[in-house]
């Protein structure tokens, strides 16, 4: 049948039902009426579930221009990526590059290999043929230090429960070697032998019920070895939330191991390979170690070098003798600058620092001694990351911005020159647009940053639909990047506006440290001071903004909505958790404790309660329309947030033209890996819902 000029706007024929349970939180009773949906093994969930997405589909599937939405959401997905490649010498003379891209219709990104800079890709690894359907992906991969063998990571239904394989870069073919229970791996080669150390999580039944997700660990393994029998190296007696990574030195002969301990504090300890049996946990020698700081190493032949923000919220770098790694003999190379120093590669002779200037990145180029041999010139305000070889005399530069899809350009180190390397959508010809910097002043006085992308000549008079966007967490930042979603919300007349808010770390560990634990409130007041300023500046008006935010950033959109109902038209809470008591029970969420706390604590209790989203929705409120999306194989943040809240938002909701829907996919996970295919699908959802309810053109 036709679609309607517009979707009905009913509640659910069979409304939700409640119980009765009640916990007690240090003397506090705390009411959790839809404690049962948390039971994903349910039939009773299932057939919920089941009822749901048939109401989101009623009322999705009828709003007019969806299917035009669908159908340039397919042409901007098939602008397609490209990717900075990995490099490796495989000998004097000879450069393997590893890259991956995607074009048109391809669902997933294919890894290429090309010898020499000048050569002919070839097809190393392309996702289509993993599986028995395009949700199987390539999760990770890291190539041997002469480029002969690379190390990959599959999983299935966007699950990101990896198994490791080994693939032979000349022949095209895998190793017999398998090895189970690799998410997430971190993975490095020795140079010059056939071998590897990796994580791995516990097999399940080895540990308690739930644990396996848990108490990650480094193994050693002998290529054609029975992985059983590969040697635990690190990890024996530590935290089960620890989360250690691994890196060998060039020369094969110094083992790095990084601890991250949560997302403010992690630890560095180093092992010579010459020296004593792997299995000796005597072996290991402390480099950092018992601070509340981050330490990131970078493994080079003459030294460890170590980024740092100890003692330094926007970071340093620091030179380390292998041979005497105590503290007082470390070497200050790059110190603490007015922008945060994000990562430092090495190439050749050069360190390749990259910072962030007002979350924007700038380029700068040093010696191994730190002397400044001057900027990479970047082609405008926009996100970039560079790679290279530690023997090199060139690097690759990635960038993006709003509206530039991905390129990559060739520094030669030799002469300065930057030259392009690849670049996706080579026939895109991009709207011309106006990004500008907006500025806040959240309730606690502090100023706070976001960018505004308008079409070039937009006149501000309070009429356009805007879409704030905001994540605020884990020390993650986030910077300008093309985005399909800014690109059609531009071309439908809208505003699209990002905010960088504390909890990030666009501007250094200090910034994260104000959106953290007791001080999380802190984000939320920063995205509702971002949303209150585009209003004052006549960018938009309530009834026209959405708030819109994905897994933490979930988590941010069902808080302001419910501290704030009156500012938002819209809310897009993606993959969110939002029932903030219960969270650590689920998935790999006691990862994140040292974030937001736990409230098993008693004052950590009182944080968490104070914004917990689903313990503050009340009835009788005019809510903004809501979309909730989740999936069923997420293995980080676990659906039944979205359920729950989506259950108690539509039985509290006053406005009936005011729809509360949930979408749950039936196979796919927290994001990663998903075919173009089914992000075709679940954006054409998102912003249909969204522009319809802002009363955008469609």
């Amino acid at each position: 049948m036709p679609p309607q000029t517009s979707p009905p706007k009913t509640s659910l024929e069979v409304p939700t039902r409640t119980d009765g349970v009640v916990d007690d939180y240090f003397g506090i009773k705390v009411a959790d009426p839809y404690r049962w949906l948390e039971d994903a093994d349910s039939p009773e969930v299932h057939a919920w579930t089941d009822l749901q997405n048939a109401h989101t589909r009623k009322v999705l599937d009828r709003i007019p221009g969806r299917e035009a939405i669908h159908a340039r959401l397919k042409e901007l997905l098939s602008i397609g990526t490209v990717f900075a490649p990995a490099v490796r010498t495989v000998r004097p003379g000879l450069v393997r590059y590893f890259h991956q891209k995607r074009e048109g219709g391809q669902n997933q990104p294919v890894l290429y290999v090309r010898d020499g800079v000048s050569g002919e890709d070839r097809v190393l690894l392309d996702p289509a043929g993993l599986g028995a359907d395009d949700t199987t992906a390539l999760d990770w991969w890291y190539p041997s230090e002469d480029g002969a063998l690379m190390a990959w990571g599959k999983s299935d239904s966007g699950s990101e429960e990896s198994t490791l394989f080994v693939r032979d870069v000349v022949t095209g073919r895998d190793l017999p070697d398998r090895i189970l229970w690799t998410r997430h791996a971190s993975v490095a080669w020795v140079r010059g032998q056939r071998r590897i150390f990796y994580t791995r999580f516990p097999e399940p039944g080895s540990v308690a019920a739930g644990d396996e997700k848990y108490f990650c660990k480094v193994f050693e393994h002998k290529l054609g070895a029975d992985p059983k029998s590969d040697t635990l190296v690190f990890g024996d007696g530590r935290a089960k939330t620890d989360a250690p990574t691994v890196a060998v030195s060039p020369d094969g002969r110094w083992l790095v191991v990084r601890v991250h301990e949560g997302y403010g504090k992690s630890e560095v300890y180093l092992r010579d390979l010459t020296r004593g049996a792997l299995g000796d946990p005597k072996g290991w020698v402390e480099v950092a170690t018992g601070k509340e700081a981050l330490f990131d190493p970078v493994p080079h032949t003459d030294a460890l070098y170590v980024l740092t923000n100890d003692g330094a919220p926007r970071f340093r770098l620091f030179a380390v003798d292998y041979e005497h790694p105590e503290r007082e003999k470390w070497k200050e190379v790059l110190p603490e600058a007015a922008d945060v120093l994000s990562d430092v590669t090495l190439a050749g002779k050069d360190l390749v620092a990259t910072y962030l200037h007002e979350a924007a990145t700038r380029i700068e180029r040093f010696s191994l001694a730190g002397k400044s041999r001057g900027t990479v010139a970047l082609p405008l305000l926009g996100t970039a990351a560079v790679t290279a070889a530690w023997d090199g005399d060139e690097a690759f530069v990635q960038f993006t911005s709003y509206v530039v899809p991905l390129e990559v350009s060739r520094l030669d180190l030799r002469t300065g020159e930057l030259s392009m390397w690849d670049r996706a959508g080579k026939s895109f010809s991009p709207p011309r647009v106006k990004v500008s910097r907006l500025y806040a002043k959240s309730k606690d006085g502090t100023t706070v940053p976001m960018f505004v992308v308008e079409r070039e000549g937009a006149v501000r008079d309070g009429n356009s639909p805007a879409v704030l966007w905001g994540y605020g967490g884990f020390n993650l930042s986030y910077t300008p990047t093309f985005s399909t979603s800014a690109l059609l919300t531009l071309e439908r007349g809208g505003v699209w506006a990002m905010a960088s808010l504390r909890g990030g770390g666009e501007f250094g560990e200090d910034w994260h440290k104000g959106g953290m634990l007791a001080n999380k409130q802190n984000v939320f007041d920063d995205f509702i001071a971002c949303a209150e300023a585009l209003v004052r500046e006549n960018v938009t008006r309530p009834e026209r903004l959405a708030a819109m935010g994905g897994s933490n950033g979930g988590l941010l959109v069902a808080a302001v909505v419910t501290q704030r109902p009156d500012l938002f038209r819209v809310g897009l809470s993606l993959v969110p958790l939002t029932d903030m008591l219960r969270y650590p029970r689920f998935r790999v969420a006691e990862f994140w404790v040292p974030e937001y706390g736990s409230a098993d604590d008693p004052e950590q209790f009182r944080w968490l309660y104070a914004y917990s989203p689903y313990h503050h929705v009340e009835d009788g409120v005019r809510y903004p329309a809501m979309l909730f999306t989740t999936a069923e194989s997420d293995s980080r943040v676990d659906p039944m947030h979205a359920r729950k809240m989506a259950a108690r938002m539509q039985a509290a909701q006053a406005d009936p033209e005011r729809p509360v829907l949930l979408r749950v996919e039936k196979k796919a996970g927290h994001g990663q890996g998903k075919p173009i295919t089914k992000l075709a699908d679940e954006l054409t959802d998102e912003l249909s819902f969204t522009l319809f309810e802002l009363g955008a053109r469609l």
